[in-house]
């Protein structure tokens, strides 16, 4: 039977994605940061859910190797784990964004990382890395979350070319608005990490602040980002990129027909 590990399980993606593989007969492995959270999953039924900080090198070694001890093998590994800080840049302080890159991009690179040498030694692997529509193009204040996007979407081409000899795929998921927490976090973050009151931007920041009830346009559930994931499961070979939402087929098509002026254009008026 096909098993996996999911990072960032608590709620959302994460949690849908290994309810939804459980039911079609995968081995989820699902992580959580929290000790609370784990227990959570527990009492939904995940007898294999542990503990995992992405940003603790030796708990990533931990979860590998007790996968290793019960499997003998790691089929697929889902980086999921993230979350976005919302603000404008002039208004992100340099150890905020470190904080941003410490747990989507550091914390997915160490976990590709060290799984790589076992996918090696079992000759084969798939590897999911959850990027985003903000991945493809920029929104006004999403400065940080972007960045960490880019990133991912650079160690992602580089990675495929270094393992073009192996039989271990890599692919990305440009997920755009999907239920879940993330808007919910990204506000609460900015209220944490940015000074609303003196910012420039504070207009924008409370018209935020106050639609955070709203629904987003053409959001989809999260059973979306599940059902592509089950895909590559089954696929003798994944693609490369998997686009997820209709705004992210939009989006990604503009950005290849428009000028880049045009296309800034568009964006302001989507922030």
């Amino acid at each position: 039977m096909t098993n996996i590990i999911i990072t960032g399980c608590s709620t959302g993606i994460g949690l849908a994605t290994a309810k939804y593989l459980q039911d079609k007969f995968v081995t989820v492995y699902p992580t959580a940061r929290s000790e609370e959270d784990v227990q959570m999953l527990k009492a939904l039924g995940f007898e294999h859910a542990m503990q995992l900080d992405v940003r603790d090198h030796s708990q990533i070694a931990e979860v590998i190797q007790t996968v290793m001890e019960k499997e003998g093998k790691i089929d697929v590994w889902f980086n999921n784990a993230g979350f976005g800080q919302a603000g404008a840049l002039e208004d992100i302080r340099t150890e905020i964004l470190k904080e941003q890159f410490e747990t989507n991009v550091f914390g997915l690179h160490e976990c590709t990382r060290q799984v790589i040498p076992v996918m090696r030694k079992q000759g084969y692997g798939k590897i999911i890395q959850h990027s985003s529509v903000l991945g493809l193009i920029s929104l006004f204040g999403r400065g940080a979350y972007n960045a960490s996007k880019y990133a991912i979407e650079g160690l992602a081409d580089t990675l495929r070319l270094e393992l073009h000899d192996t039989n271990i795929s890599v692919s990305l998921l440009n997920t755009g608005p999907i239920t879940s927490d993330f808007r919910k976090t990204a506000m609460r973050k900015l209220k944490e990490n940015v000074d609303i009151e003196h910012s420039v931007f504070k207009d924008n920041y409370v018209k935020n602040l106050e639609g955070d009830h709203k629904k987003v346009p053409f959001n989809e559930e999260a059973t979306s980002v599940a059902a592509v994931v089950h895909k590559i499961i089954l696929s003798k070979k994944p693609k490369p990129r998997y686009y997820i939402t209709t705004v992210t087929y939009l989006l990604g098509y503009l950005k290849r027909l428009l000028s880049t002026s045009l296309l800034d254009r568009i964006l302001m008026k989507l922030s």
